[in-house]
């Protein structure tokens, strides 16, 4: 499973912040409103694809290590089910502490790396201040140059019901920057990626898809060890 993008209301309310702010100082005499797409502005950024495929490729690796620690804990756990009539109550002791400090170790794992301030959330604040100062530069640019006092994030803004595409100067910003308005560039890992959350959501997801995966994978060897048959889904 691959991790969504990062989401665009992180990336650009900074930005909009400041604009307003510069916008709403008592020198403002005049008031001249537009409006962009981050979303679409961004899908045109090379750096900003570079950025979503180098978090994927750390999600992705970080999930393979919580999911193999996961999958070490059911291992010790199928095989102390399996022997733990024959054991002493001291080494049923050790052998739980055992099972329970790999998982906790999945536990901590996932917290240090997908937590809220977590390694994934340090590595996307660094992957994301360069282009959002690349953003925001061109934005104050345009807003001065053309009189602007308001410049809002359409991507960004729940509650804007509607908007005339004549204000919408997406396209100009995207020439600012550099591109050309329609040439898309996309992360690899996103060619194939039809999910819907973002990335944060999507780690944390697939570690819990992983458990319970795990935790299915261990029922069916916990069964086989007391000599019982587990049918395979979807067939009689």
């Amino acid at each position: 499973m691959t991790p969504r993008p990062i989401t665009f209301r992180q990336l650009m309310a900074p930005c909009i912040l400041l604009l307003l702010a510069l916008a709403l100082s008592p020198t403002a005499n005049a008031q001249k409103f537009a409006y962009i797409d981050s979303e679409y502005v961004l899908l045109h950024m090379p750096e900003y694809a570079s950025a979503q495929t180098e978090l994927n490729n750390y999600a992705i690796e970080w999930q393979a290590d919580i999911e193999s620690k996961l999958e070490a804990a059911d291992r010790l756990e199928v095989a102390y089910r399996a022997e733990r009539v024959l054991l002493t109550a001291e080494m049923r002791v050790k052998r739980e502490d055992g099972i329970s400090k790999k998982r906790a170790e999945a536990k901590e794992m996932q917290k240090q790396k997908f937590g809220v301030e977590g390694e994934l959330f340090q590595k996307r604040q660094e992957l994301i201040e360069p282009i959002q100062q690349q953003l925001f530069e061109s934005l104050k640019d345009i807003a001065s140059g053309s009189g602007y006092m308001v410049i809002f994030d359409k991507s960004n803004q729940s509650n804007m019901l509607y908007t005339n595409p004549k204000y919408d100067i997406s396209d100009r910003l995207i020439k600012k920057l550099g591109y050309v308005p329609g040439e898309t560039v996309a992360p690899e890992e996103d060619k194939n990626d039809k999910g819907g959350d973002n990335i944060m959501d999507r780690g944390r997801d697939a570690v819990n898809g992983a458990k319970n995966d795990a935790r299915g994978r261990m029922n069916n060897a916990v069964q086989g060890a007391r000599g019982g048959v587990t049918a395979p889904k979807g067939k009689n």
